[in-house]
């Protein structure tokens, strides 16, 4: 599925062939990636402007469409296919529509004391734990929302007793599980487990530790991340490295790649590269991570491939001097790369994955994001913004 905003469109790829087989026009401004439901069929979009676009795959049609929000910042699909989160700026709100996109629920954004509301920034999926979790702009709070209907409750305010429930409690399906925090989180990445999140905290962007992890069953931080200027966790990538598991980030401000344990949570590399990138992406089956350096005037042209074991750089691609080249995405076997030359006369460029040759090119109009239904990213998202 791509994402063309140069004429606000969206194509439909033949995944074999890599072929486009529909096109139809979408919403201004699509944000946030489209997300599917598990079986694949069915795909969501999200615009800025806050409507939600449900649209069959099987018969490449649109089914379905609502507002719910007038500034949207992304939405997520539970993992059981049955439920739709979509995290406004305004009204600051978390809005929890069913699957034919039905509103359920509008959860007003505000702190636990009810004194401030808050944009949220993001909303993600986590299938394993049957919740979705948000990230708030304004309040220092991280909400869990289960989509299970048999959820513990949750406690509210004060609680004499849990075991004889001596105090107050609210049904834990459908409403905010909080965790109090001393900074604020932006955005985050989810940990392979998902029982934890790597959230960009919003301090000094010249300080050494610009991260934390927060542990979403103790409901606290429980780690600091050394990750200098602005890290973009919501494009983090993780693989397996020396017997553990690493995590890398690009970053908004500067051209570094941070290498993070993520078992010790310290910095194990940091990757110098041509300048501020936004997108990085991998494959299990490929022995490179692909990133962009597109926030830079000079170097916006250039994609780096790093390396996975040796945490070097190996190659630059610059397919077309002067021009965009950024965000990627892989087949589901990692055989083909599609990278997007990101501008009005640009295309999807298909490299083989191994040599990283250029395979073909599918002209297109300022292609902003591509998504492969079999590589579902929910613990982090490509954003086309």
């Amino acid at each position: 599925v791509v994402v063309e905003s140069g004429d606000h469109h969206v194509s439909i790829l033949d995944g074999d062939k890599l072929e486009p087989i529909h096109r139809f026009q979408s919403r201004y401004a699509l944000h946030g990636g489209p997300k599917f439901t598990p079986d694949g069929r069915y795909v969501f979009f999200a615009s800025r402007d806050g409507w939600v676009t449900k649209f069959d795959m099987w018969n490449l049609k649109v089914i379905a469409k609502v507002r719910a929000g007038i500034n949207t910042r992304n939405a997520a699909v539970s993992g059981d296919g049955k439920w739709v989160a979509v995290a406004n700026y305004l009204p600051h709100s978390l809005v929890i529509l069913d699957a034919d996109l039905n509103l359920s629920k509008i959860l007003p954004v505000m702190d636990k004391d009810g004194k401030t509301s808050s944009r949220v920034s993001a909303v993600y999926d986590a299938s394993p734990r049957q919740s979705f979790v948000a990230a708030l702009k304004d309040v220092k709070e991280v909400w869990e929302v289960s989509y299970n209907p048999k959820a513990d409750e949750i406690p509210a305010g004060m609680i004499h007793d849990f075991k004889y429930r001596e105090g107050k409690f609210i049904p834990g399906f459908l409403n905010p599980q909080r965790t109090q925090l001393d900074d604020y989180l932006d955005d985050f990445y989810f940990t392979q487990g998902y029982d934890e999140v790597m959230g960009a905290s919003r301090n000094d962007a010249k300080a050494a530790v610009s991260g934390q992890v927060v542990n979403l069953d103790a409901r606290k931080k429980i780690a600091d991340l050394e990750l200098p200027g602005m890290p973009h966790l919501g494009s983090g990538i993780s693989w397996q490295w020396q017997g553990k598991t690493v995590m890398a980030t690009p970053n908004l401000n500067e051209g570094l790649i941070s290498i993070i344990d993520m078992k010790t949570w310290k910095t194990v590399k940091q990757i110098k590269t041509r300048g501020p990138g936004f997108f990085m992406r991998s494959h299990e089956n490929s022995r490179y991570a692909w990133t962009d350096s597109m926030m830079s005037k000079e170097f916006k042209d250039t994609m780096q491939i790093i390396d996975k074991e040796t945490l070097e750089i190996v190659a630059e691609l610059k397919p077309e001097p002067g021009k965009t080249f950024a965000h990627v995405e892989f087949t589901k076997d990692g055989k083909y790369v599609l990278a997007s030359l990101w501008e009005m006369d640009g295309a999807l460029i298909i490299y083989d994955a191994a040599t990283l040759k250029e395979v073909k090119r599918l002209p297109m109009k300022k292609p902003v994001g591509k998504y492969n239904v079999w590589n579902k990213i929910t613990k982090s998202e490509g954003t086309s913004h």
